[in-house]
């Protein structure tokens, strides 16, 4: 039953994911089984907790999948409409934990 991260917190396990796989935060959350909510809440301390090792955390930003539009302020909050077109249908952003080594 237990995978060997149940006693790591929410953003040991969302590193750890993230460096096996690339992933949405909704993918995080579908594995992780944590709300897409804390998913977003966590990846900012995410970020700063592996690039303060030799790993950085690479986003692929969201993006309109109406006009295209991804140059989003803030790549790792959940974006709510396009700020061009004010489309709903934003694509999610693809996360990884990659070695600077």
């Amino acid at each position: 039953m237990t995978d060997g991260l149940d006693s790591r917190t929410t953003r040991q396990r969302i590193a750890e994911y993230l460096r096996e796989t690339d992933a949405t935060p909704s993918g995080i959350a579908d594995a992780l089984d944590v709300h897409i909510d804390s998913v977003y809440a966590h990846l900012g301390h995410v970020s700063h907790s592996v690039e303060g090792g030799d790993e950085r955390l690479l986003v692929a930003p969201p993006e309109c999948a109406d006009c295209g539009f991804s140059d989003f302020e803030d790549p790792l909050a959940r974006p709510s409409r396009c700020p061009s077109c004010k489309g709903e249908r934003i694509q999610e952003p693809v996360l990884r934990v990659e070695s600077t080594r």
